[in-house]
């Protein structure tokens, strides 16, 4: 066997395994802003970075107030948001209907990319 026969033999398995990693790797939150379990002013938009490109019509997010100050008994409550992607296809966008009320948030979100495979995750936050 010649040399070049040799190499190619030794190579080519390890190329076809670096394009299969590539092909099924799963999307993870790089970051966010707000980050998870800060406490801020309210925010007009919220924004999760991830490290793959979304399939938008599968991916989205929650936006749930936590707590209310002086209302210990207050359950949880969906709260109205628009969700969108950003134009580098890594970035959702979570933009309120209305302003944030003071109270502890969460943000439940669904990652998924061209593997196809549903990632989720949450922050959670806090309005001042």
């Amino acid at each position: 066997m010649s040399r070049s026969h040799l190499i190619a033999k030794i190579i080519a398995p390890m190329v076809a395994g670096l394009i299969s990693t590539a092909a099924f790797a799963h999307p993870s939150l790089l970051s966010s802003a707000p980050t998870d379990k800060s406490q801020i002013t309210a925010p007009k938009t919220i924004e999760l970075k991830f490290s793959e490109t979304l399939v938008t019509q599968f991916s989205g997010a929650n936006l749930i107030m936590t707590g209310m100050p002086g209302m210990p008994g207050h359950g949880e409550m969906k709260i109205n948001a628009n969700v969108s992607g950003a134009g580098d296809g890594k970035t959702m966008t979570i933009t309120p209907n209305s302003p944030l009320a003071a109270g502890n948030y969460r943000v439940d979100w669904r990652a998924v990319s061209s593997d196809t495979h549903p990632v989720t995750g949450q922050i959670t936050f806090e309005v001042k």
